[in-house]
């Protein structure tokens, strides 16, 4: 078969299974597969609804005639058994980040609008599930047509734990090998070679005690995602405060007073464009002095934690040539028995180091009577962008697309970090047109241009063909 035998035959594959794709998404993202560790249980480790979406895609996967298998909950994998048991593998994940606030379409439904795709997952990650598993369902039909396998066996692997810990991977990682080569369809075109470093912490303020102004004060649902709400309740009349842009006042009866702010969240590797809510919330407390004096000093520090997205206001600002600049968020915070905690997310170059950036929050925090709690940290990692994979790659996404598109690095973390030889690969280009109403992931009206997903549907499938031509 030519080249251009084989891309018709991929137009013409694509049309013919499209509505069925859009349906096995929909059929994902009606399950609200977010992490719920309080009703783990054997076969489902991160809870009932991740174990639900893994159920389901390994359905869709034997369906369309893969070897399906459940790893015990913690992770799945769907095969096409080639010639050997080397492995070309794909991993997607069918978990998601909470759905949150400020949504205009149902979020756990796939719904069309304007020639775009919109729910929790249709670009972060369930919709690329579903994609790789119709690639891995055309080499099949090209496999049987032909009476032979393809020379590597070809897995694609289904991830229920990346948005909270990907615990999966490392669990798998310890029970199978390593593919021969590995992407994951959770990121952009043409194609990430390396990952930012990763630093998540907590910062607990000294005691505020229990008979200040403020008497709760929550934001946030995830560390990894810039807030789109908080509010606190103080002690306040609310006929003596006045509702600002994004604020909202909401008297609670006996003196009591509900503050809400809205902001426009995001992705924490992202943060350009967004507006933090605890961020919001925390200056309207000091601007209306709603806090006692030892409240005051945490309010401060939060302000100092929350007035930049590039670490300059937390010391710890750095830029690479590989990477780019430092970004840091504030993700959650709660006020929890006199204890305000507030989470951050920091993607970081190779400019700095963990232990720098640890040293640095120590000494801003420290005379504020705070303390930080380092909860995890990923090192920053490339791979090679000169490998016969990579190149194969993105000429491949840059033929289908018409672009000229050079590989390039990241500051989110995906699964690739956890693999020898892997990359991230689509499915989203930064930069398309797409509506102005349109979310991106993590954010409210998730969604991505329907035309966008079928051309990456076609893009993974020559991909993986070429991949199987390689010497591997």
């Amino acid at each position: 078969m030519t080249d251009e035998e084989l891309k018709s035959q991929v137009d013409a594959y694509v049309d013919e299974v499209w509505e069925d794709v859009v349906s096995d998404m929909d059929l994902l993202i009606q399950v609200e597969s977010v992490e719920d560790k309080d009703h783990a249980a054997p076969g489902m480790p991160f809870g009932p609804n991740p174990k639900e979406a893994l159920v389901r895609a390994l359905a869709i996967a034997k369906r369309l005639g893969l070897e399906a298998h459940d790893c015990e909950g913690y992770i799945g994998y769907a095969d096409l058994p080639g010639e050997s048991a080397t492995q070309i593998a794909t991993i997607a994940h069918a978990d998601i980040v909470p759905v949150g606030t400020g949504w205009t379409f149902d979020p756990l439904h796939v719904t069309r609008k304007d020639g775009c795709l919109i729910g929790r997952g249709v670009a972060d990650d369930k919709s690329p599930l579903v994609l790789s598993l119709y690639a891995a369902h055309f080499l099949k039909r090209l496999a049987d047509e032909a009476g032979k396998p393809f020379p590597y066996t070809l897995r694609c692997l289904v991830g229920v734990n990346e948005e909270t810990g990907m615990e999966d991977v490392e669990w798998y990682l310890k029970h199978y090998d390593q593919p021969a080569f590995l992407f994951t369809p959770d990121a952009n075109f043409p194609l990430i070679f390396g990952e930012k470093g990763r630093i998540q912490a907590a910062i607990s303020s000294a005691d505020l005690g229990d008979n200040g102004v403020i008497v709760s004060l929550d934001g946030g649902t995830v560390a990894n995602a810039v807030p789109g709400l908080a509010e606190a309740v103080v002690r306040a009349d609310a006929s003596s405060l006045s509702a600002e842009e994004n604020i909202e006042i909401v008297p609670e009866g006996e003196g009591l007073t509900r503050i809400v702010a809205h902001g426009k969240g995001g992705h924490a590797s992202l943060p350009e464009g967004t507006v933090n809510a605890i961020g919001l919330l925390v200056d309207y407390l000091l601007e209306h002095d709603l806090c006692s004096e030892t409240e005051r000093q945490a309010l401060e520090l939060e302000h100092a934690i929350l007035s930049s997205t590039d670490g300059s206001t937390l010391g710890i600002a750095s830029s690479d040539k590989h990477f780019g600049p430092l970004t840091c968020i504030g993700g959650t915070a709660h006020l929890t028995d006199g204890t305000l905690i507030q989470t951050i997310d920091s993607r970081y170059p190779t400019s700095i180091t963990a232990e720098e950036i640890e040293e640095k929050l120590t000494q801003l925090t420290a005379p504020y009577g705070a303390s930080v709690k380092i909860q995890s940290n990923m090192v920053p990692f490339l791979t090679d962008p000169e490998t016969p994979e990579v190149q194969t790659l993105v000429r491949t996404y840059n033929e289908l697309s018409g672009d000229n598109g050079k590989a390039f690095t990241i500051g989110g973390g995906t699964y690739a970090r956890h693999f020898a030889r892997a990359v991230a690969f689509g499915p989203d280009v930064e930069g398309a047109p797409r509506p102005a109403w349109l979310g991106y992931e993590h954010g409210a009206d998730e969604g991505m241009p329907e035309e966008q997903l079928k051309l990456a549907l076609k893009i993974y499938i020559v991909s993986l063909i070429r991949l199987m031509e390689l010497d591997l």
